[in-house]
């Protein structure tokens, strides 16, 4: 008969094996630490340009809403909002009102979407449904929603992804009646001479400083007239590449060995890598698999529809593919500085990390008790619930969630928003170059 203690260290040999066992598989589902080498090399002279153009009101049809408008450094490089004003908006941040002198015509139907790391060469898919992605079989080398009408000459997806704000009435362009730009717009001239875009890049060489920097930065601009609207986006997403590189939070140094986590962020890490099941998705350095995913948010404002439909429905990635299996699905965002760019979703529903959390855990249940106070929208006369308020709409958006449930405990919501922290890159929120004080164009600057 074998003793006791014999027993019991046998117990204690095969829980030290398990033990070994779970943190060796946990080890091996950790991402690499992010190098140099996983970023593309922007110049910083192109980048200081960009910068300018970022904080500039002059590309906005009515010359009043700059990029920094909807994605401010202030703001984890969104704008604090669930859903934006862009266009007939005043102040900024959680202080923008709707311009009651130029009303807006609706709300910009998704969140904000934060801005770090977009120089990580692993992105080949931008905005929530990805209606931009890299696609080397196309001339311009990129899909898009223009097709084959989409110009060269776009240094990245990046640069490519800036043609859509100054073309949209509510975020940049202003509407019909308004300005040149906004006229070309809804005319359907958008390249080429007296396009929209060609329309923003006269008003940009017309600008003497902006003139000379594009002919010492870039070799084949002589002068303002050889400005492209394509050169302005290039300089713009230099400037976003370099400004929020993040690569040196905690979970950096906690990668790289030099650094350990809190006790309670350690915890929340053993379960994003295990149980919670969190980094199936939200995998590799960026916490991203870059997939499309239904995740039962709850809609919020306008939708996504086109001009001859009435309904306020985000069907997401189905948009862009026509596939019903990517009916509600939607990108998967990175998790870098994610404690600073709420609200969180797609429509922004939720302001309480830690109850998106909760709620993203178990999304048909979430889906079910949403509590509309977690929404930030500033006070505007537009029916903001119509899916919320139809049952079947609620129906359909549960219905095509597309993972199984986790139980989670409160601690362990709290541990999990514990490890999000660790994510959270100081350097990288402040940015490198930071907020001019003046532009060029002597507009003002968006700054709270």
């Amino acid at each position: 008969m074998l003793s006791k203690k014999w027993g019991d260290t046998m117990l204690k040999i095969f829980v030290g094996i398990l033990l070994a066992v779970g943190h060796a598989v946990l080890a091996a589902e950790l991402p690499k630490p992010l190098t140099d080498d996983d970023f593309r090399l922007v110049s910083k002279e192109e980048a200081a340009l960009g910068q300018l153009l970022f904080y500039d009101p002059l590309l906005s049809g009515n010359k009043e809403v700059a990029c920094a408008t909807c994605h401010h450094p202030d703001f984890g490089t969104g704008d604090g909002l669930s859903l934006s004003i862009g266009d007939g908006g005043k102040g900024l941040g959680l202080n923008r009102v709707v311009d009651l002198d130029n009303m807006p015509e609706q709300r910009i139907p998704r969140n904000a979407q934060p801005l770090f790391n977009l120089g990580a060469k692993q992105i080949r898919a931008l905005f929530h449904d990805g209606r931009v992605e890299v696609d080397a079989a196309r001339a311009s080398g990129l899909r898009t929603p223009l097709e084959d009408e989409m110009v060269s000459g776009f240094a990245s997806i990046i640069s490519a992804q800036t043609m859509f704000p100054v073309l949209s009435g509510d975020e940049m362009a202003g509407h019909y009646s308004e300005n040149e730009i906004s006229q070309a717009v809804r005319q359907g001239t958008l390249t080429g001479k007296n396009g929209a875009w060609d329309l923003i890049a006269q008003r940009v060489g017309s600008v003497s400083k902006y003139a000379d920097n594009f002919s010492e930065i870039y070799a084949h601009i002589n002068g303002p007239n050889d400005i492209k609207f394509t050169d302005v986006s290039n300089a713009i997403a230099a400037f976003m590449e370099f400004e929020w590189r993040s690569d040196t939070a905690p979970f950096d140094m906690f990668l790289k060995e030099q650094k350990t986590l809190s006790i309670t962020a350690k915890k929340g890490l053993d379960l994003f890598y295990g149980v919670g099941g969190c980094a199936s998705c939200h995998s590799g350095a960026l916490l991203t698999d870059h997939e499309f995913h239904a995740m039962g948010q709850p809609q919020v404002g306008p939708g996504k529809a086109a001009r001859f439909q009435s309904h306020a429905r985000d069907e997401g990635r189905f948009r862009v593919t026509g596939l019903d299996v990517d009916k509600y699905a939607f990108r998967t965002p990175s998790l870098r500085n994610v404690k600073l760019t709420g609200p969180w979703g797609h429509a922004g529903a939720y302001s309480d990390l830690t109850a998106f959390v909760a709620a993203h855990a178990d999304p048909r249940a979430g889906l079910t008790n949403y509590n509309r106070l977690g929404i930030v929208l500033p006070q505007f006369d537009v029916a903001d619930w119509r899916i919320m308020d139809d049952p079947a709409e609620v129906a359909a958006i549960s219905k095509a969630v597309s993972i199984d449930p986790v139980s989670l405990s409160s601690d362990e919501v709290s541990a999990l928003v514990a490890f999000l922290g660790s994510l959270t890159d100081t350097s990288a929120q402040v940015g490198r170059l930071g907020v001019p004080k003046s532009v060029p164009s002597g507009l003002a600057v968006p700054n709270p």
